[in-house]
């Protein structure tokens, strides 16, 4: 145990360090993002003829284009009005120039976290196609609903373009009404009749009927229609290339129809089903059933590998949503009498936060796509449009005042900001089964780590404990989740303590979040290693395939301790180096933590350009003869979370003093070589294993155990307790030490 004097110290400073933190979060929490991308981008790009940014309004987070000192036009960020959450699950940002007639004069790109967009598609291609929104007429895309313009979609970043582009529309229509641009007005709640679905209402009805009343709306599209279309277009790729087959045949054969209806619900999925559906929908939430047949699929496959359904959205006014896997559910059959056969049939869940009103018509957008060459394709959209029969709704009885429809209006654009707070809820509320599961295995493991002594009695027990977890590591929370931490992470935390500090950006992924806060646990109990030899996808990988090697006999290299003692500092020079960068250019300290394999390994599962798969493979060869070869030598957040990890607060780990003089068992069989010849355990690259605590007990393999236990047994022969022969016969030999 350390000294009082210590505790008092370090609880002292962690005081401090709090408080500071808090002070910051506070003073810095509430900034809008517009700020902080301004340096970045020339006035001139954004809005033609300005020559200078002008003061952040008060009331929204806009900036005036100035030229000389009068307003030609307004610069905004997306992120400040809209979620921008692409593929990589962080937000997209992008500013954009709209002049007074709400035209947009110019886009940008300035960040985003992107994968599909770091690997093989060159990052210009995105740009040049985010600038080519330039020209957007959002009166036009007012009146339209959002769909005035041709979506230009990049092959291999389908979900990347469809994020950009509608929070591009959406904003720019949320700023062009704040504003009152181009004759575009602030919309006002509706002061007429508010309706809302009537529950009372749950008559069952047959297909035949459902069709024709309009409950079930239909899109249908045979292959001369898709060919045209593409004509049309005028893309000579894809006229090139067009749909074989008789043009009678069916492209696709869509319906569509609200699930969370009682009478509709009912008819199509039966009373057993709409009651599971009931039971799955939180307050404010919706639901769809889509039914397809035909050639093309309306899922795709693209969710399976991201886990969003990129080949549909749902359209209501200002309002996009796009569906992830968790949010939708095969349907087993139709349980409408007449229905025909589907090969498609599903559920999607319209989360609350949308603000999706039922009574209120919608479209749902397909993507239909057309490969153009062996990664290149062609996109076309057909929208779906749906209204729902008002026999299925009911007049509610609302009262908006003047003053209240003003202060809606005023407080229109401060709910948006309050959108990203509501986006995290809604993630840490659809995820809870997940949050629950990594909950309880660091409940688990913690159990494991305070009763240590107790669950290391057992050699064969704590083996196949740790091969069991790291194998959960790996597969469930590395592989399924993608919950990898990353000393991005680490450099990004404190850039963000230097800007515009926000724990909102911090959870939007609860179980990195959840990871965070037990390695900030782990570190004041136990050090490093509780994250490092037990929670890191990475490193159970490289344990189990080492694993493996050993079954495989292939021969283990044990690198000699002078040598061993020289290179592990290689991993603090690279940290220091990347946390160095990151405060000149966080986005260069990003570039070159390449360094690390984690997203290559376990966020993209291999599937990535050949260079960085083949230095992922490197590593992991050489860990075949090395165990925790990265681990030791080379991994920058390994070495991030050793440097406070000095500050723990406690030694867990049992030694004898004879420890390194004259036993080294526990040396010769630490995988990665943390204890010192003189029996010293290095805090630093422990990795908590437990495996020397097996030995510290092992009343078979510890030279002290041994003679303890001998000991033990003379006194038993002495006192009559035992028979010599009992004892003779169970005496183990003294292992070599």
């Amino acid at each position: 145990m350390r000294p009082l004097f210590y505790h008092f110290s370090f609880q002292t400073l962690c005081a401090a360090l709090l408080l500071v933190l808090v002070q910051v979060s506070a003073a810095q929490s509430a900034g809008p993002l517009v700020t902080g991308f301004l340096e970045k981008v020339q006035v001139s790009e954004l809005v033609p003829d300005a020559d200078s940014y002008g003061v952040l309004r008060d009331d929204f987070p806009i900036v005036p284009a100035l030229k000389a000192g009068e307003t030609i036009g307004w610069v905004f960020l997306t992120s400040d009005f809209v979620s921008t959450t692409g593929y990589s699950g962080k937000p997209i940002h992008t500013m954009v120039g709209v002049d007074l007639n709400a035209i947009v004069t110019g886009v940008r790109l300035v960040k985003h976290s992107e994968p599909i967009v770091l690997i093989g598609i060159p990052d210009s291609k995105i740009r040049a196609v985010t600038e080519g929104y330039a020209g957007l007429d959002l009166k036009a895309e007012a009146a339209s609903g959002g769909s005035a313009h041709d979506l230009d979609i990049i092959s291999g970043a389908t979900v990347t373009i469809m994020v950009i582009d509608d929070s591009i529309v959406r904003s720019g229509l949320k700023v062009a009404r704040a504003l009152s641009l181009g004759g575009l007005v602030p919309e006002l709640a509706d002061e007429g009749p508010q309706k809302e679905i009537d529950p009372g209402l749950q008559e069952v009805a047959d297909w035949l009927t459902l069709t024709g009343d309009g409950s079930v709306r239909r899109m249908s599209l045979d292959i001369a229609q898709i060919n045209n279309s593409f004509e049309l277009q005028g893309d000579p790729r894809a006229i090139a290339r067009p749909e074989g087959g008789p043009e009678t045949d069916t492209f696709i054969d869509m319906y569509l129809a609200l699930a969370d209806v009682p009478s509709i619900g009912l008819s199509l999925l039966g009373k057993a089903e709409y009651d599971n559906l009931k039971k799955r929908l939180k307050d404010g939430e919706h639901a769809l059933i889509v039914m397809g047949r035909g050639r093309y699929s309306f899922k795709g496959s693209g969710y399976v590998r991201g886990g969003i359904f990129d080949r549909i959205q749902l359209i209501q006014d200002d309002i996009s949503v796009r569906f992830f896997d968790k949010q939708q559910a095969r349907i087993g059959e139709i349980a409408a009498d007449g229905a025909p056969a589907f090969t498609e049939m599903d559920v999607f869940i319209i989360p609350a936060d949308t603000e999706f009103d039922p009574a209120k018509d919608f479209r749902l957008q397909l993507l239909v796509q057309r490969a153009v060459g062996p990664i290149d394709k062609v996109f076309l959209t057909f929208d779906l449009g749906y209204q729902l029969p008002d026999q299925y709704l009911k007049t509610i009885a609302t009262s908006t005042s003047a003053s209240d429809a003003s202060a809606l209006q005023q407080t229109g654009l401060s709910d948006d900001q309050a959108a990203v707070q509501a986006l995290w809820k809604r993630i840490w509320q659809d995820r809870k089964s997940d949050i629950i599961v990594l909950a309880t295995a660091i409940g688990i493991l913690t159990l494991v780590f305070f009763f240590q002594m107790q669950v290391t009695r057992n050699e064969k027990f704590t083996f196949w404990f740790r091969i069991g977890f790291l194998t959960f590591t790996l597969v469930w929370l590395g592989w399924m989740q993608s919950a990898q931490l990353s000393v991005v992470n680490v450099m990004a935390f404190f850039s963000s303590l230097t800007t515009e500090f926000s724990w909102n950006a911090f959870l939007l992924d609860p179980l990195v979040f959840l990871l965070w806060f037990s390695v900030a646990a782990a570190l004041l109990f136990w050090g490093r290693g509780a994250y490092c030899g037990w929670l890191c996808p990475f490193g159970a990988l490289q344990e189990l395939t080492n694993r493996l090697a050993k079954l495989c006999r292939i021969p283990q290299i044990e690198v000699p301790w002078g040598l061993h003692e020289r290179i592990w500092p290689l991993k603090y020079m690279i940290f220091l180096g990347l946390f160095g960068l990151s405060l000149y250019s966080l986005d260069a300290a990003e570039h070159y933590a390449e360094i690390e394999p984690f997203k290559t390994a376990i966020i993209l599962k291999f599937q990535r350009a050949w260079p960085f798969v083949l230095f992922a493979v490197a590593l992991l060869v050489a860990g075949l003869f090395i165990e925790r070869f990265y681990c030791r030598y080379l991994c920058p957040l390994g070495a991030a979370l050793a440097i406070p990890a000095r500050l723990r607060m406690f030694d867990w780990l049992k030694r004898y003093r004879e420890c390194g003089n004259p036993c080294h068992r526990c040396a010769k069989e630490c995988m990665v070589q943390a204890i010192h010849p003189e029996g010293n355990i290095n805090p630093n690259e422990c990795l908590n294993c437990l495996h020397c605590q097996v030995l510290y007990q092992h009343d078979q393999k510890c030279p002290v155990c041994i003679k303890k236990l001998a000991k033990r047994r003379r006194f038993e022969v002495q006192t009559g307790l035992r028979k010599p022969e009992e004892s003779a016969k169970s005496a183990k030999p003294l292992p070599a030490e």
